[in-house]
């Protein structure tokens, strides 16, 4: 396996110069474009095996939407939860305010869109933001062995203040009554949990825990029930990697989420946790070459859940 990746990084690091860097957040431009790392956790043997650049750091961004998924689930259930969010895939783009003023009902699209994880952050039960946030890391070091998981406080600062295109999308839903608490609030806390720091190898051990229906193989802690799992790797597979999520299904098969700061977390149920990065992104907010080497391993283990 180890060689395997090694190649694959080999192969596909190239495609790097296809891409951009996310440049919305000026601080996303100071990641190395041709940085390609990626981790697997085998079920089985609860071996990882690594190759490239799998122990850079780097912010999480939308990947923390899964995150902040699941502990709204686990505060609210799934029937509050879906009555303020829906679950139904958008071909427009992560953080667009179309779909908002589209909708037939005043719910945001899925979870897995800035709009909808504005909504599901602010179900996050918490006396105050602080010990929101406090939840929300605790969640992310249990669900990678690391306890060492924190924020990047420059990124954070760089997303509150250029975040001008979430104001909206938040205010506007605070208008229509799909939002509820104090918007900026809300919003700092959204921008926080965009801003953790994770490395590949995180990633690969959280996709291990979503893969092994939400109990950690390291110590057989439940961090979420079946029931949740279930459904977060559902949306993962119907709307994580933003309006490239169908094409991605019909070439790779595998839940997913992406996120802007160049990270994949991709889940084999019941057989790998899969972690990359490769902050080079295409034109619709995804890893260049993450999505390569998915596509490539894949195909070589027959990973396609359909």
């Amino acid at each position: 396996m180890k060689k395997l990746l090694e190649n694959l990084v080999e192969k596909n690091k190239v495609h790097a110069k296809e891409g951009k860097l996310a440049s919305y957040i000026p601080a996303l431009m100071e990641a190395n474009p041709e940085a390609v790392g990626i981790c697997v956790v085998d079920l089985k043997d609860k071996y990882e095996f690594w190759a490239g650049d799998s122990d850079v750091k780097f912010t999480i961004q939308s990947i923390s939407k899964v995150v902040s998924l699941i502990i709204a689930l686990n505060d609210n259930g799934r029937t509050n939860v879906f009555s303020k969010v829906n679950v139904e895939p958008t071909g427009m783009g992560f953080n667009s305010i179309v779909n908002l003023e589209a909708a037939m009902e005043n719910r945001p699209y899925n979870p897995m869109i800035n709009a909808g994880a504005i909504v599901t952050t602010s179900l996050i039960f918490g006396e105050t933001e602080e010990r929101k946030l406090e939840r929300i890391l605790n969640f992310m070091r249990r669900a990678t062995n690391n306890p060492h998981i924190g924020i990047n406080e420059e990124i954070y600062l760089n997303e509150k203040a250029t975040g001008d295109r979430n104001r909206a999308l938040a205010y506007y839903m605070k208008s229509t009554g799909a939002l509820e608490g104090d918007v900026e609030e809300v919003l700092d806390l959204y921008f926080k949990q965009c801003s953790i720091e994770a490395t590949a190898r995180d990633l690969a051990r959280f996709g291990a825990v979503i893969a092994n229906d939400g109990v950690t193989p390291w110590s057989n802690e439940v961090l979420m029930s079946r029931d949740i799992c279930r459904i977060v790797k559902t949306i993962m597979v119907t709307c994580g990697m933003y309006d490239a999520s169908g094409e991605f299904a019909i070439h790779v098969g595998i839940p997913a989420k992406s996120g802007v700061g160049g990270g994949v977390l991709a889940t084999v149920p019941r057989r790998y946790g899969i972690g990359l990065y490769g902050p080079a992104l295409d034109a619709k907010g995804n890893s260049v070459c993450g999505l390569r080497i998915l596509k490539d391993l894949s195909e070589e283990f027959d990973l396609s859940i359909f």
